[in-house]
């Protein structure tokens, strides 16, 4: 007897695999066809069981290499070695990540090459992540393993037990300590990589923990001059207790320092032990954190602004130690000048870290927006409970104007819930029983019981704040420009501010070139000039653009993105679920051959009740939703490729493509053809072998796909369509949506080989998708960007995610990148500007014209407003979020 049996095949991942699974099924006696489809992870097979068993089937496909279950963890299923030789030593588990692999057959290739090797017990590979786990003896080091499956013609690399940790790092001047900071760690055994964001204050370290630990780094940031402090810290933190008395310190005695040097109370003698006593109390509490800062930095052999400014006011308060006790007490000193300078910059730097403050504060918002406690509900009884102590599958009562604690499924109930807070959008959305809410959302109408889903680190929310704090402290690209001249600028600096000297000390007329005079612009040079500038230009604007794409609902991954997604030339796009709805729905109903309408959808619907495929499920839903009743069909079968068959009230019901249903009705064919010129899919209807009808479906373009697309070509971004419909289909969609550029009838691997035909041009390339078959490309692209609605591989691979849903948030990322790197390069521009400008000012290169000097107390004030210029410059980009509206 023929049957039809679908046998579920994993690991198929090119078209190569489904031919290897085809053939080997097929060349066994009694197969009649096979179909083996990748997205279903299946083989259809058609077969007389009379002649060959599912159990034959099976084992042809094993034999091929491919697997018959989902082994997540461990790819292809690891089996004992043949031989069963014992492996005496200690076993330890590795896992290496492979590159080289082009199909399943690949994985098997290197499991084979270890498979007879002495002191390996098991060997796996899961194709689908590249992914290599290996049982072993001690005695084989990872080394010899990565050497063996090289030999085989692949690359291993060794996967240690790595983890990241982020924290808060304090005491940070410029961006010369975030530097040194960074080399220090990366420098550091057990440390793979390391980040330290000045503008952020913040640092990534991604380590070994089996060589090191947590206390460890923390420990390291310490002995390199610096505070770590794990989570975020706030106003109220020590650090910034510190910061605020060092401030007020220096301010209480400053005063009295600047009345006595321009009031004249007491005879110079007098003056000048006063001030003496009070700059002392200046310099040594308030302004030991420069040297202390200065003294790590040179430490760790590098050079930082709290080296300028030591310079700076050591060079003012030991000369005018130097003038009072050992030359001539009633002399000119420089006591106010020091002690100004420290207050001063101070002064400058709390306005700063107010300023920097704000550029983060889209995330500081999402993270206060979380549920404090819940009502949890325990054997009937209702109790207040703390969210972090929510469990999965708790189950929570939410009633009007609260927040929705965590995660979950609505059980029963239905409200209005605003999730502005996560989409952006201000009009609440209807929840009824069944669907899904995210935790931090607010219930505005009805009480609704949930069942809670993810919790805590699993959350949407946490998966968001995490996402953004990455983002905020990654580095861009065009932050390496700052990196490379802080490098040298410090020694620079003093180098100018010490020619400065030599040059009106030495060489200037008589008039001016006293010491007194010289020794002022050597100080103010060396206070004036400050990488801080630089320093802030990129990481501040990253933070201000990826907070205002949050509140847009655009997450970008990493600061590079922002960057590099402004400088796309071609952005392709998937057709399904990303520029149509995904979706597909009933447009045509055409009845033939005498049929009613009503006994068409009758019938098809009895039919396609029964199959789990899209175009059934859609013609199923289309007749329920128009009130037609049928009863439940018997004897339903499904005959993969082609539709399904059943009995029904007597009559045999056929549903599916037009050689399954239509036989010799040529008439009905030439109907269908017709209704496929105008991109529709089609399904044909018979009773008892007479076509009754066909009826044909579209998946809707997405309303927003047009102005998304009209609006990236007025970019002057070229746009192309892939998709792996039907020539018709494909051609039609981007027809309607001016994409001149469209490739069909493609499988994951094709959608990676036409990114690749674009980079190899030179273009940068953009892929949008929504499906695990897009996630290939989007990995692949330059920028992947992944539609919220999709899956969650999708969202993992894209670089940019869109929580909306909608496409003209392509455009507003690709118009927010360029306008951060637009204010990045402003900001770079007035760091440059402003040091060639105020270096030479300060050395005295208006003196002779102007009788223009900068005192170093006001060369101090200079220095602070470079860098909060810098810092509102990148705030105004929060003005482009209103532009981002439209």
């Amino acid at each position: 007897m023929i049957q039809l049996e679908k046998i579920k095949v994993y690991g198929m991942m090119c078209s190569h695999c489904t031919g290897a699974v085809k053939k080997a099924v097929e060349s066994l006696d009694g197969v009649l066809e096979c179909r083996a489809d990748i997205q279903e992870k299946n083989a259809a097979v058609e077969f007389d069981d009379a002649v060959v068993s599912v159990s034959d089937i099976e084992n042809a496909i094993v034999s091929e290499g491919y697997s018959l279950t989902d082994d997540n963890e461990a790819g292809t299923e690891i089996q004992d070695k043949e031989d069963n030789k014992a492996v005496t030593s200690d076993i330890i588990t590795s896992k290496f990540n492979i590159e080289g692999m082009s199909c399943v057959n690949c994985a098997a290739a290197v499991e084979k090459s270890l498979s007879n090797v002495e002191g390996i017990g098991r060997a796996a590979v899961n194709f689908a992540i590249e992914r290599l786990t290996v049982d072993h003896e001690s005695s084989v080091n990872p080394e010899q393993i990565s050497e063996i499956v090289k030999n085989a013609g692949f690359k291993a690399d060794y996967i240690s037990d790595f983890k990241k940790i982020s924290f808060k790092v304090s005491g940070m001047s410029c961006v010369n300590c975030s530097a040194t900071l960074e080399k220090v760690l990366k420098g550091t055994d057990g440390i793979k990589n390391a980040y330290v964001n000045f503008s952020a204050e913040k640092a990534g370290v991604e380590f070994d923990s089996g060589s090191i630990d947590e206390d460890d780094i923390y420990e390291l940031v310490k002995k390199s001059g610096f505070e770590a402090e794990a989570g975020e810290s706030d106003e109220n933190s020590p650090v910034a207790g510190k910061e605020k008395f060092r401030f007020a310190f220096a301010l209480v005695f400053t005063i009295p320092v600047f009345m006595l040097m321009h009031f004249s109370v007491f005879d110079k003698t007098i003056t000048n032990y006063l001030m003496f006593f009070f700059a002392s109390l200046v310099q040594f509490v308030s302004g030991r954190t420069f040297y202390e800062g200065a003294y790590h930095s040179l430490k760790n052999r590098s050079t930082n602004m709290d080296v300028l400014i030591s310079l700076g006011i050591s060079a003012a308060y030991f000369y005018s130690v130097y003038q009072l006790f050992f030359i001539d007490s009633s002399s000119h000193t420089f006591f106010d000048s020091s002690s100004m300078i420290i207050t001063f910059i101070m002064v400058g730097k709390m306005l700063e870290a107010r300023a920097k403050g704000k550029t983060g504060e889209a995330l500081k918002k999402l993270i206060s927006l979380q549920a404090d406690t819940a009502t949890v509900i325990i054997d009937g009884r209702e109790i207040s409970v703390k969210c972090s102590k929510l469990r999965k599958d708790d189950l929570v009562i939410v009633r009007p104007g609260e927040k929705i604690p965590v995660d979950g499924i609505i059980l029963d109930g239905s409200t209005d819930i605003d999730e502005s807070m996560i989409t952006g959008e201000s009009v609440p959305v209807v929840k009824k029983a069944g669907d899904f809410v995210t935790g931090a959302t607010i219930n505005k109408t009805g009480v609704i019981r949930i069942r809670t889903g993810s919790v805590g680190n699993e959350s949407v929310l946490a998966s968001i704040i995490k996402l953004v704090e990455d983002a905020q402290a990654d580095k861009a690209p065009v932050q390496r420009i700052a990196d490379r001249v802080s490098n040298f600028f410090v020694p620079v600096v003093v180098s100018l501010a010490v020619l400065t000297f030599c040059y009106w000390f030495f060489w200037a007329d008589s008039t001016a070139g006293r010491f007194e005079f010289a020794f002022q612009l050597m100080i103010s040079v060396l206070v004036v000039a400050c990488p801080c500038a630089l320093g802030l230009a990129t990481p501040t604007a990253i933070m201000v653009g990826s907070g205002v794409g949050l509140k847009r609902g655009i997450l970008f991954k990493k600061a590079s993105v922002l960057e590099n997604i402004s400088k796309l030339n071609v952005i392709l796009f998937d057709k399904t679920g990303t520029l149509t709805d995904g979706h597909p729905e009933v447009t045509e109903i055409h009845c033939v051959n005498g049929f009613s309408r009503k006994e068409l959808l009758e019938y098809s619907g009895a039919v396609e009740s029964g199959s789990r495929h899209p175009l059934a499920e859609a013609v199923a839903d289309y007749v329920r939703n128009n009130g037609i009743e049928f009863e439940d069909a018997e004897e339903v079968r499904e005959t993969g490729g082609k539709g399904t068959l059943c009995l029904y009230k007597g009559r045999k019901i056929k549903a599916g493509n037009a050689d399954f249903v239509c036989g010799e009705d040529n008439e009905a064919v030439k109907l269908g053809n017709e209704l496929a010129l105008k991109g529709s899919s089609l399904v044909y209807v018979s009773a008892d072998d007479i076509v009754a009808g066909v009826i044909a479906l579209s998946d809707r373009i997405n309303p927003d796909s047009f102005e998304a697309v009209k609006r990236i070509h007025g970019l002057g971004i070229e746009t192309g369509l892939i998709s792996g419909d039907n020539e018709v289909s494909a051609k039609k969609v981007a027809q309607e949506l001016g994409i001149k550029n469209v490739v069909f009838n493609v499988v994951p691997e094709d959608k990676i080989n036409e990114v690749k035909k674009w980079q190899k041009k030179g273009y940068k390339v953009a892929m949008a998708g929504d499906g695990i078959n897009d996630a290939p490309a989007l990995a692949q692209a330059d920028i992947g960007i992944a539609v919220g609605s999709g899956t969650d591989v999708a969202r993992e691979t894209g670089d940019v995610v869109l929580v909306n849903n909608t496409l003209l948030d392509v455009e507003r990322a690709v118009r927010l990148g360029r306008k951060t790197l637009s204010t990045i390069k402003i900001n770079f521009f007035w760091a440059f500007f402003y040091n060639i400008l105020m270096i030479p000012v300060a050395a005295g290169v208006f003196y002779y014209s102007l009788g223009f000097t900068m005192k170093p107390e006001w060369a101090g004030i200079a220095m602070w407003f470079s860098s909060l210029s810098v810092v509102t410059n990148s705030l105004l980009i929060k003005n482009f979020s209103k532009k981002m509206e439209n």
